[in-house]
């Protein structure tokens, strides 16, 4: 992990917008408390990762399932350069997917730079518009960022939150930065909401048969509040020959929240059955 700071008053940093709410704002508090859910996910024998969908709620929620997924990053640290960070909008509507103008996304961890000439790659398509209001208060891409300082040595970000946008339109963009072992692709999405635990199992049940599947037709509106994101990632991980795992598969009644009206969260992975070894 390396800790860094930019200093010109030249360079464009998004600041967090949810340290001290969904994590811990003291960098020594919240490197404690990755690390531990870190130590305590279950490490699985090595395959290549090209791609997972974690969730993008507070860390005593869905901390321990987003370290299920990011734990299997260890073996990879040294060849993962570059993160395509995908997240739904939350707070802003729009169509099709938002660049950030930032330099920099800040942590308590320190500054992640981003990706300009990924971002340029992409900047022509009708679907990609710069707007920075989408990231300012956006938490879907924000908690991400300290699981990835943690287990990945130096990377450079290519941010995008997701708006009102297809599959497709989202698999194009993601095809074009798709890469080769240097870059791992990311999808913040949290699954059901606000069901009781057992309609939320099924639910939840039933979207990872979907993601496992590859079958973005089959999640529904209720089934994932990143579906958008999510589905363009199906869609294309079926045309690259990618296989997916379920990892982790929880909700908040079982991590820190009551039963009657829990939030379904799962840990996925992508890849082609190659091992790292």
């Amino acid at each position: 992990m390396s800790f860094t700071t930019s200093d010109s008053p030249n360079l464009l940093s998004r600041q967090p917008a949810v340290a001290g709410l969904f994590y811990p704002a003291d960098p020594d508090e919240l490197h404690e408390m990755v690390q531990d859910m870190l130590q305590n996910a279950h490490k699985l024998p090595g395959h290549q990762v090209k791609a997972l969908i974690a969730p993008h709620a507070g860390y005593i929620y869905s901390g321990p399932i987003a370290a299920s997924a990011y734990v299997q990053l260890y073996t990879l640290k040294d060849k993962i350069k570059r993160v395509i960070l995908l997240g739904p909008s939350h707070r802003v509507p729009f169509h099709g997917l938002a660049c950030s103008s930032a330099d920099y996304f800040h942590t308590p961890l320190g500054d992640i730079p981003v990706d300009k000439d990924a971002l340029e790659q992409v900047a022509s398509l009708p679907q990609i518009q710069m707007l920075d209001q989408a990231h300012q208060q956006e938490h879907s891409l924000e908690v991400h960022l300290p699981f990835l300082q943690e287990v990945l040595d130096e990377f450079v970000l290519v941010p995008l939150v997701v708006g009102d946008a297809s599959a497709d339109e989202v698999a194009q963009v993601l095809d074009i930065l798709w890469g080769g072992d240097e870059t791992l692709i990311v999808i913040s999405s949290d699954l059901s909401h606000y069901h009781d635990y057992d309609t939320a199992q099924q639910m939840d049940n039933e979207t990872s048969y979907a993601i496992e599947s590859l079958r973005p037709d089959d999640i529904k509106y209720d089934s994932a509040c990143g579906r958008n994101p999510v589905n363009g990632l199906l869609r294309l991980a079926r045309k690259r020959g990618l296989h997916a795992t379920t990892i982790d598969l929880r909700n908040s009644g079982d991590t820190a929240g009551p039963r009657d009206h829990v939030v379904g969260y799962g840990a996925y992975l992508f890849n082609d059955g190659s091992t790292t070894d």
